[in-house]
């Protein structure tokens, strides 16, 4: 079986990309010598990688190569460099990414190109890739938009920012399941002990006849928990996870792995059959009508590969990429992790997430963690099974891992939040709303942003969101209900609030906040300042949301309507808000027909900074093709 698969399964991936270090990301169904071969200049020097790359094993045909390049010679900025990762083939000659992976290289190129930007003037950004959402892919959009200027070094944009949910581990559709467990037997992928559940390895639970669309019953609730397990929406009795779509629910960490090897590459799909398992007459019609949407979805992959292939990507996790309502509140963190099947399950995603996505953002800073998994990856029992204590262990101390936010001291900086990990927690309130961040997060964050001119910031959460959605959260907050609204806002926790408001207003930090979000399933472009101060700050939250996501249309624009009127900048009823010293002004989707501010279309988010580090332009690139820029309302 070994010899049918191709050699790379996915990649590369361009990550943390600067003059004199580049970081890539692939897979391969098996271990690879490889080479890169830089062409700028008229020079084509070739770099061994051997000691460059970590491999990780993750199944008998599967294998993570993390790439590290430093380089003695920094690279030239603002022009394209052409490269060409090699690998050696079963006969020891090298095989060119002109052989393995021509539809990485846009129409008359034969290799991808990569630029390094002197300022990260330019960005892509965007979050919530729902594989089975109804609509196109804003990441294949990003490709087509790239495609047309990517011959223009000064019109690529520095880097492609996700600012979380690029899977949904908690909101799987049957097909994609299916492909999941196929992956899994294809690759080898290795299989674990479970602990918590009558199910006691991987391998059972893919067997089971509930596994499709039943997994919400399999799912732990414990009788202490009753006011998480007592949520309702639409009816449905919730168990500790509080998903609403937890009937697919991902488990194992291959199952995670799988996932990740299936959004990103066109690859692994054709290694599998596309087969429905056994399913009663109403899971059928469901698989049917999820199959379009995930055949929808596979068939753009090919231009998902390429952009990535083609810009820097970083990323930061949200909660689908784990679980909804990841960390919420300090009693879903007491039920979630106090039982030992729950707490595999966010372990699980947590280790997937580390070497597919963490990794690539800042090497240095998670080489402890990463050393901790190679060498859990490496120990296995007879049955090639992994290390069931060691498997506990290691997902606590990930748990317990502060290093998951960076900073890339880029003009401007760019300073990444983990929103989800250390939580400002209501101790004596259990069930209400944690803080995004605690004070000591939030000081240092502060220190990033010292003497600093001009920062972009990524928080997956809006600084600055829809006041009355938020009030509504608050609304449901205070009846008791936090779980049912997904209250998780900057402004839900006062603690957090004040010091993130109190921060941006201090008078050492910078003039110019570019703050860069998604999370809600819909954009939005506000522009803030502080009221009754000569030299304020000035602020600007820019949010894209989805990818391949929306919000429910009707509810949307009735919330949309409600707020203009209700917080319109002159109404009094903005001194009832945490952020009443703020001036928010909010700018125009220029294709609105009826005054909106929200713009509720998949796609990806663009904006460009002027020198200062302000807005020039902020727009939606819409995955139906139709682009939206956003304009400050003069009306």
């Amino acid at each position: 079986m070994q010899e049918t698969l191709p050699d790379i399964l996915v990649g590369p991936l361009l990550r943390r990309c600067e003059p004199q270090r580049l970081v890539l990301w692939l897979v391969a169904s098996r271990p690879l010598a490889l080479q890169l071969t830089l062409s700028v200049d008229g020079a084509s020097p070739t770099h061994d990688l051997a000691e460059a790359t970590t491999c990780l094993a993750v199944g008998d045909h599967a294998h993570c190569h993390l790439i590290d390049l430093v380089l003695e010679t920094p690279l030239p900025q603002e022009t394209r460099i052409a490269y060409d990762l090699a690998y050696r083939d079963r006969h020891g000659a090298w095989c060119s990414l002109r052989e393995w992976g021509p539809a990485l290289a846009y129409p008359g190129e034969t290799l991808p190109t990569l630029v390094l930007r002197t300022r990260h003037d330019a960005l892509l950004h965007g979050s919530c890739r729902k594989p089975h959402h109804a609509g196109p892919d804003g990441l294949a959009r990003g490709d087509r938009w790239l495609s047309e200027r990517h011959q223009d070094a000064a019109a690529r944009p520095a880097a492609l920012i996700l600012s979380g949910d690029q899977i949904y581990a908690d909101d799987v559709a049957g097909p994609m399941l299916a492909a999941i467990h196929a992956l899994i037997a294809r690759l080898g992928l290795y299989d674990e002990c479970l602990e918590g559940t009558e199910i006691a390895t991987g391998e059972a639970l893919y067997a089971r006849d509930d596994t499709y669309y039943h997994r919400d019953e399999l799912l732990p609730a414990a009788t202490s928990n009753a006011a998480l397990r007592e949520k309702f929406f639409g009816g449905k009795r919730k168990p500790i996870f509080t998903t609403a779509s937890a009937e697919n629910h991902l488990i194992t960490f291959a199952e995670v792995m799988a996932m990740y090897l299936l959004v990103w590459s066109p690859t692994p799909w054709q290694l599998i059959p596309r087969e429905m398992p056994t399913l009663d007459a109403p899971a059928q019609a469901r698989y049917r009508r999820e199959q379009r949407h995930i055949d929808d979805f596979v068939a753009t992959l090919p231009q998902v590969a390429r952009l990535l292939a083609h810009l820097p990507t970083l990323m930061i996790f949200d909660d689908h990429d784990i679980t909804d309502d990841w960390n919420l509140t300090a009693a879903w963190e007491a039920a979630v992790y106090g039982h030992p099947f729950s707490r595999r399950i966010v372990g699980n995603a947590l280790l997937a997430y580390l070497l597919c996505q963490g990794w690539g953002n800042d090497p240095d800073g998670l080489a402890a963690p990463l050393a901790a998994t190679r060498d859990w990856l490496a120990q296995r029992d007879a049955e090639g099974r992994l290390d069931c204590a060691r498997h506990g262990e290691l997902i606590t101390q990930l748990l317990r891992f502060t290093g998951w936010g960076y900073t890339l001291d880029t003009q401007p900086r760019l300073v990444v939040l983990d929103t989800r990990t250390r939580r400002w927690r209501s101790e004596r309130k259990r069930h209400r709303p944690s803080g995004l961040m605690d004070w000591e997060a939030l000081s240092e964050f502060q220190q990033d942003l010292l003497e600093q001119s001009a920062v972009i910031i990524v928080s997956p959460a809006p600084i600055f969101g829809v006041k009355l959605i938020e009030g509504v959260q608050r609304l449901f907050t205070a009846l008791g209900k936090p779980l049912m609204v997904d209250a998780e806002n900057w402004m839900a926790h006062p603690g957090a609030a004040h010091t993130m408001l109190n921060i941006l207003r201090h008078s050492r930090t910078p003039q110019r906040y570019v703050i860069l979000s998604g999370d809600v399933h819909y954009s939005f472009v506000y522009a803030i300042t502080l009221r009754q101060r000569r030299h304020s700050p000035r602020m600007w939250q820019v949010t894209s949301s989805g990818l391949k996501n929306t919000f429910p249309a009707t509810l949307l624009d009735g919330f949309d309507r409600l707020n203009r009127w209700l917080y319109a900048p002159w109404s009094p009823l903005n001194w009832l808000t945490k952020r009443r010293r703020m001036l928010i002004e909010p700018y125009r989707p220029a294709h609105a027909s009826h005054g909106e501010r929200l713009w509720n279309r998949a796609g990806i988010g663009y904006v460009r900074l002027d020198a200062e580090g302000a807005p020039s332009e902020v727009r939606q690139l819409g995955a139906d093709d139709v682009d939206t820029p956003f304009e400050r309302d003069t009306r």
